[in-house]
């Protein structure tokens, strides 16, 4: 474990069924504002901001994607106990989520895998590219790189209050010690061969107009998921979630409603 539970910022609210929540490499646990406010009468909702991320302390050495998948594992124990706990993971959050499933499948109740991927190892390109934003974000500051990258994360329909709130959230979230961990585990990890290893119920949603992971790579990542259901969000980039939200909840609380019905029968 990369650090005591007591020093995770953790948002926990809502009644019902319990989802951990965990966000993409540039966001916390403010990324799923609107999964909260709209969700939070139908399900208990954790969201966490990641190690070096927003209000939770800096890691004291550099996580791998274990570190994480335990991290999360030992929340879901503390705060649900054995019954553990629906997983939805975005882009980087979604990457840990699948490695979760695979370390501690007894706490996962269902997967929800959003704009993510099998990780950024599958190619060489992609490992490169992860590892140069570390550069990116030292030599610019937070609020620069966040000016830079953001707006790229929408829709080309993103109209300016959009792309300035995904600007703030990133500015807000990020921090080079926690951003390297993150992109230094994103760089080391590819799940292609190990997917098929994944038994619970899983979704998969990518926005149809996301430029960063984009469709292929989730297609990937739910064929080699036995029974997993893939679905695109329309009109949504990188951040289906924040831009569509309506349609991410929809799909998201129905997956989750049907996991449970099937797990308590």
């Amino acid at each position: 474990m990369t650090m005591p539970l007591a020093k995770l910022h953790i948002r926990d609210e809502g009644t019902g069924p319990a989802v951990m929540m965990l966000h993409g490499i540039g966001g916390s646990s403010d990324s799923f504002a609107p999964q909260f406010e709209e969700l939070a009468g139908e399900l208990r909702m954790l969201a966490w901001d990641a190690p070096g991320y927003a209000r939770s302390a800096d890691p004291d050495h550099e996580n791998t994607l274990d570190d994480y998948a335990d991290l999360v594992a030992a929340a879901i124990t503390e705060r649900c106990g054995e019954r553990g706990a629906h997983l939805l993971g975005m882009s980087w959050g979604g990457v840990i989520a699948t490695r979760v499933a695979l370390r501690h499948p007894e706490l996962v109740r269902s997967l929800v895998l959003g704009s993510s991927t099998v990780g950024s190892g599958a190619t060489e390109e992609g490992a490169t590219g992860m590892r140069a934003r570390v550069d990116q974000l030292n030599t610019l500051g937070a609020v620069a790189f966040a000016q830079a990258r953001a707006p790229k994360l929408l829709s080309a329909h993103a109209g300016p209050e959009e792309i300035q709130s995904a600007v703030d959230l990133m500015g807000r979230s990020i921090r080079p010690t926690g951003y390297s961990g993150a992109a230094a585990s994103m760089a080391a990890t590819d799940h292609t061969s190990v997917l098929d290893r994944i038994k619970v119920p899983t979704l998969v949603l990518c926005g149809d107009e996301d430029t960063i992971t984009g469709m292929p790579a989730s297609q990937k990542l739910a064929g080699g998921i036995e029974s997993a259901v893939f679905v695109t969000v329309n009109g949504a980039g990188h951040l289906a979630n924040q831009e569509r939200p309506q349609a991410f909840n929809a799909w998201f609380y129905s997956f989750v409603f049907i996991a449970e019905q099937l797990r308590n029968h």
